[in-house]
């Protein structure tokens, strides 16, 4: 039973009916008329095909974001398509209906939804299909706000080499298919003109075709960020090589932008979207939990493990290069230095290996386990060791310069600036000391110091497991400002800009005024953050024992996104070069696009 017209076009209308086979329930459903009044038989029989066409492509189908079909008929020269009703409104009348410019959240939305379909079209089984019209008034959006593909009246099957008429939208199709050429990477150039007209409110069939290159995005809409304007540029490169190769990979660069600029975290996608995993660039099987923290040197990443190894991996693939065995865990962060690594071990030794080779160029013992990472400066290595000593060590030829009594077990790591060395006991002492090995100054903390401090402009930083988060003057040691955090912390703070940061056990990465101690901003994990947080570009990343990689806008504290791994995150992740590099304790070392 017909209730109203939804809709009208060239060769039919749209209505809105009711599904009388259900006299018990309420079924809308929309009914496609096509009105066929072609005098020549052959093109009246050829319409006809079409239409029946598509039914039967409809049929075969089954996404969330193609409208199910329920039958179709003929009467006369009338051929209908009874399908599911969507309850919305087309991009195209949404873009008129809204004054100034539609958010970049809501259109980055809608494009990863439609490349999602389109990845179903373009893998279609046996044969994939080409949709050829992709443009604002085929895309409804339904009463939840997510994307419903409609009219496929001219989507094709695709076999690889066959040639037809042009068919599409003037403006949103691409040249190749002017000449009767359509392949999957005609929709992705009919998307980024789409995506165009949406964030410009330029219509693409009212300019001269192609000429989207003169019609820059961000000239005409600034409030779009740079990396969606290259996504779409990308998309609508003349030359189809040149483009996204396919749908997915457009997603993919979709998703990137929308972690990047944090409107993951603002949208909500359909339900069979929400499993979207991120995919590691690669993943290194180690033979045990990685607690340790990798070094990027000269296209190599060497980090320990708790399997005894040290290993050096090629940064780009993952491939194995070396490992280095000592005998005991690793969990400290290794350094370069002029072609040497230097790392320690529980097994109390500081070695010095070739980072060509992965040999042994000599080792320092110990008495005590060593946790602390080693520092190099005026030609020496200086680390702590759990015997309370911190350690200068000539690097030519591995031998003791001095040694410093601190009293305590020191797994904190020390940081050199031009003039001292600055670090942390288990005793809760806190030292700046010359290197000389002179004590300068000492602060004492209620208890342990794990947390390696960071300094700069005139201030150390550093957190305690007396649950204190403590910035003292560098030169006098007096302290400026204490914050205090809900349980104690071993994560090592970080400071860029005005903001300093660190975890804590209470499960938050905390983003302070590195002047005042202020509170900019909290962000609770599922586990405490004993890990420690690292700045990269406009992102901070920082792992939790909850397993998860974290990526924050740092200014805000918005989740951008997370990567979840199967054991706790206790290293600092190292970025290089757009890549993030960290280590779990599911015995994995993980690389992944910042």
């Amino acid at each position: 039973m017909i209730q109203e017209v939804i809709g009208v076009g060239g060769m039919g209308s749209v209505y809105r009916a009711r599904d009388l086979h259900f006299p018990n329930v309420v079924k809308i459903v929309a009914v496609k008329e096509m009105i066929n009044q072609a005098r020549d038989p052959m093109v009246r029989q050829t319409i006809l095909h079409n239409f029946e066409r598509e039914a039967n492509l409809l049929v075969t189908l089954n996404h969330v974001a193609i409208p199910k079909i329920f039958d179709y008929f003929t009467h006369d020269e009338r051929s209908y398509l009874v399908l599911e009703y969507i309850n919305g409104k087309d991009l195209e009348a949404i873009l008129n209906e809204t004054e100034g410019f539609l958010p970049e959240d809501q259109v980055v939305k809608w494009a990863i939804e439609i490349c999602d379909v389109l990845d179903y079209l373009h893998n279609h089984k046996p044969e994939p299909i080409i949709f050829r019209d992709m443009k604002p008034s085929n895309v409804m959006i339904n009463h939840n706000g997510h994307v419903m593909l409609i009219d496929f009246g001219i989507a094709k099957i695709f076999r690889e080499g066959q040639k037809g008429t042009m068919i599409g939208t003037e403006g949103y199709s691409p040249p190749e298919q002017y000449r009767g050429e359509a392949t999957p990477v005609a929709d992705i150039y009919a998307l980024g003109a789409t995506l165009h007209h949406l964030l410009t409110k330029r219509d693409p069939r009212l300019e001269p075709p192609f000429s989207f290159s003169e019609r820059p995005i961000r000239k005409i809409n600034p409030s779009v960020s740079p990396e969606l304007e290259a996504v779409i540029n990308t998309a609508l490169q003349y030359n189809p090589t040149d483009r996204f190769p396919s749908a997915i990979a457009m997603k993919e660069a979709l998703l990137a932008v929308a972690r990047k600029t944090g409107i993951l975290s603002r949208i909500t996608l359909p339900v069979t979207m929400k499993e979207e995993k991120i995919k590691p660039l690669w993943v290194f099987k180690c033979e045990d939990e990685v607690r340790g923290s990798p070094f990027y040197d000269n296209g190599v990443i060497y980090i320990g493990s708790y399997d005894n190894n040290l290993y050096a991996l090629d940064a780009t693939k993952g491939e194995f290069h070396w490992k280095f065995p000592t005998e005991g865990a690793i969990v400290g962060r290794p350094i370069v230095y002029q072609d040497m690594v230097l790392i320690g071990s529980k097994d109390s030794n500081l070695y010095c290996i070739s980072a060509k080779t992965g040999k042994l160029l000599w080792n320092h013992k110990t008495d005590g386990a060593i946790h602390s990472s080693p520092r190099v400066g005026e030609g020496h290595v200086f680390f702590g060791s759990d015997d309370g000593y911190l350690y200068a060590i000539n690097l030519t030829s591995g031998r003791r310069a001095w040694r410093l009594d601190a009293g305590e077990a020191i797994r904190s790591t020390p940081f050199l600036t031009n003039e001292f060395i600055y670090f942390g006991t288990e005793a809760g002492d806190f030292l700046c000391v010359d290197y000389r090995g002179q004590i300068k100054w000492r602060f004492r903390a209620k208890r342990a110091i794990t947390s390696s401090p960071t300094v700069t402009q005139g201030m150390v930083y550093f957190t305690s497991l007396d649950a204190s988060f403590y910035a003292l003057d560098s030169k006098s040691g007096w302290m400026i400002w204490r914050f205090r955090m809900g349980k104690g912390s071993v994560s090592s703070p970080c400071r860029v800009d005005n903001f300093v940061f660190a975890g804590s056990a209470d499960g938050f990465i905390y983003c302070l005024d590195a002047n005042t101690s202020k509170e900019i901003w909290r962000f609770q994990t599922d586990h405490q953050v004993s890990g420690s947080p690292v700045i990269y570009k406009d992102s901070l990343y920082c792992g939790s024992a909850d397993g998860n990689l974290y990526c924050l806008d740092y200014k805000t504290g918005k989740l951008r996104w997370k990567f979840a791994t199967d054991g706790p995150i206790t290293g600092t992740p190292m970025a290089f070069n757009n890549v993030i590099y960290f280590g779990s304790a599911d015995h994995m070392v993980y690389a992944l696009l910042a």
